[in-house]
Order: structure tokens, then C-alpha cells, then sequence
């Protein structure tokens, strides 16, 4: 028989367990963001609903298992390079409309759509482990569609990412090459090195506890995944010195979720702009009108400088 002090250690350690099933439940289980969302929010929910409205058109691409839904918007500059967002953890291709209104002009195409787990797509989400698969699978779907004979050649396509859709972005451009796919240049905006650092401060802000749980929950997870319990592979630095492109990295100057000094570090490392925000945080850079202003002018002036070698691709439709 267990006495009282036997009796309490298990009802703790069932407490802990329970505690990291959840942790690990959570961060495979964002929020949805989806079209009801931004309703309830008084914010448009497609780019047709944004002032002055876009025009869209909706298609889909194979990823792995499941079939993904894409916004295809039309662009201001024919000649302009195809820009494929990529959004953060809990977010979804309604949180791109605020970039898309700002970077339109710039642009041929906007490639908006929700990774897996996220808004209205199936799956669960990796915390930006292996959602590069799912980006390239998007710029092959482009390219495909652009056609083997296109007579200016493949699309120009830049990668923006936020937050964690900012490391999948560097991952993704990284990996491009090997299926003979090219990325002319990633906007990184947000980024962390690597995957505790957003979710603990994530579950800080929630009001929950980390110090017990979320390693073990990480480790869990990256066994699940098959990228070891370590996330080998994973730290964004690391990436972005493989990064064969040029790189813009947007980061507020006070983010809490994403330190700015790992925003600089993967900067350094792969060679790139950085821009600071002044007292810009980890959300609203492209909704508070200040700091819309200062990551718009920003990523403008990245992407004139980036050129356009191959040709753009008209929209399908």
C-alpha cells in the first residue's frame, strides 16, 4: 500500500504528465485564424474585401497528404517578382492582407495560403519544422503552372515570412536548389534561432506554466517528428548560412516573442539587410500606420533591389 507521501508523489507526477500531453497538444493545435475570424474582427477576410478591393483568384496544390487552398492575387507590376507569404504560428493567409495591401505595387502575384494546421487547412502543425516541404510543393504547383517553355524563363519568386513562417521561409529557400526550384530572395520578418523561444514566452503570455513542461514537450514532439528530440537542423542561424540568396530581415524593436538580438544573429549569418523597427513589437508592423510606414519603405526598396533576371507569370484566369 502507498502511504500519504507515496500517494502525493504520483498525483504529482500524473499532474506533470498531463501537464506536458497538453503542452505538446497546444502547440500541435493553433488557433484558427479563418474567414469567421476576421468577420467577428470587423477585418476583411479575402483580398476582394480590402480597400480598394484585389482581385483573386482561389486554387489548390498537393501537399503530401492533403490538398491546400491558395489565394492568387493580382499584382500592380506585371513585370514584378511573384511573392509567396508564408505565415506565423496561429495565424493564416488572412493575417497576409495587411502586406499584400502594402506590397501590391511591387509585385506581379501574391501567393497567399494557409500551412497545415492552420485557418482552414487539414493537418496539424510542426512549429516550423517540416512546413518546408509544403512551401516547396507550392513553388513547384507556380511553376508548373508557368509552364516548361515559358519564354521568359521560371517565375521570380520571393519567399515572406513572419515569425515562425519567417524560419520556414529560410528553410524552404535553402532546400529550393535540390529540386531545381529558385528563390531570388526571402523577407524574413520576426524571426526566432530556435523553437522554445517563442513558445515560452508563448505560454507566458497565456498565463501557463513552461519550466517543467515544455522541454519535455519539445522533446516529445521532435521524436514524433522524426527530426529527433534535439530538433537537429532546426536553429534558423544555422539555415540562414546556407542561404544562397539575399535576405531582408524586418524585426520590431521590442519584440517579446521574438528577440530581436536572434533576428540580428540570423541576419549576420546569412549575409542580409536587417531593418529595426523603432518600438515596433512582434505583431502590428503592417497595421499601426508608423510602423507600416518604416517595414513597407523597407521591403520596397529590397525588392527593387533585387531586380527581375527571369520573368514574372501572368495569373491564371
Amino acid at each position: 500500500m502507498l502511504g500519504l507521501a507515496g500517494l502525493l508523489l504520483v498525483g504529482l507526477l500524473t499532474g506533470v504528465m498531463l501537464l506536458i500531453a497538453y503542452t505538446a497538444w497546444v502547440l500541435s493545435h493553433p488557433p484558427r485564424r479563418t474567414y469567421a475570424a476576421a468577420l467577428a474582427s470587423g477585418r476583411a477576410g479575402d483580398p476582394g474585401e480590402l480597400t480598394p478591393p484585389l482581385p483573386f483568384t482561389l486554387f489548390q496544390f498537393s501537399s503530401g497528404k492533403h490538398r491546400l487552398d491558395a489565394w492568387d492575387v493580382a499584382g500592380g507590376d506585371p513585370r514584378g517578382p511573384v511573392l509567396v507569404f508564408i505565415h506565423g504560428w496561429g495565424d493564416s493567409r488572412i493575417g497576409a492582407l495587411s502586406r499584400i495591401e502594402a506590397l501590391a505595387p511591387a509585385a506581379s502575384r501574391l501567393i497567399a495560403w494557409d500551412l497545415p494546421g492552420h485557418g482552414d487547412a487539414p493537418g496539424l502543425s510542426a512549429q516550423g519544422a517540416l512546413e518546408a516541404g509544403a512551401v516547396l510543393d507550392l513553388l513547384a504547383e507556380l511553376q508548373h503552372q508557368a509552364g516548361a517553355d515559358a519564354p521568359d524563363g521560371p517565375p521570380s519568386i520571393v519567399l515572406v515570412g513572419w515569425s515562425m513562417g519567417a524560419g520556414i521561409a529560410l528553410h524552404a529557400a535553402t532546400e529550393a536548389p535540390k529540386r531545381g526550384l529558385t528563390v531570388r530572395g526571402v523577407i524574413a520578418e520576426a524571426p526566432y534561432r530556435l523553437p522554445k523561444t517563442p513558445a515560452r514566452r508563448m505560454l507566458i503570455s497565456w498565463g501557463l506554466p513552461w519550466r517543467l513542461n515544455l522541454a519535455p514537450a519539445l522533446w516529445f514532439l521532435g521524436l514524433a517528428r522524426g527530426i529527433g528530440p534535439r530538433w537537429k537542423g532546426f536553429d534558423r542561424r544555422e539555415v540562414a548560412a546556407r542561404l544562397s540568396c539575399p535576405l531582408l530581415v524586418l524585426h520590431g524593436e521590442v519584440d517579446p516573442i521574438s528577440p530581436p538580438a536572434d533576428g540580428a544573429a540570423i541576419c549576420e549569418a546569412g549575409r542580409g539587410r536587417l531593418a529595426v523597427i523603432p518600438a515596433g513589437g512582434h505583431y502590428g508592423l503592417w497595421t499601426t500606420p508608423a510602423h507600416r510606414a518604416a517595414a513597407s519603405a523597407a521591403a520596397l526598396q529590397f525588392l527593387a533591389s533585387l531586380g527581375v533576371p527571369s520573368g514574372s507569370i501572368a495569373r491564371e484566369g
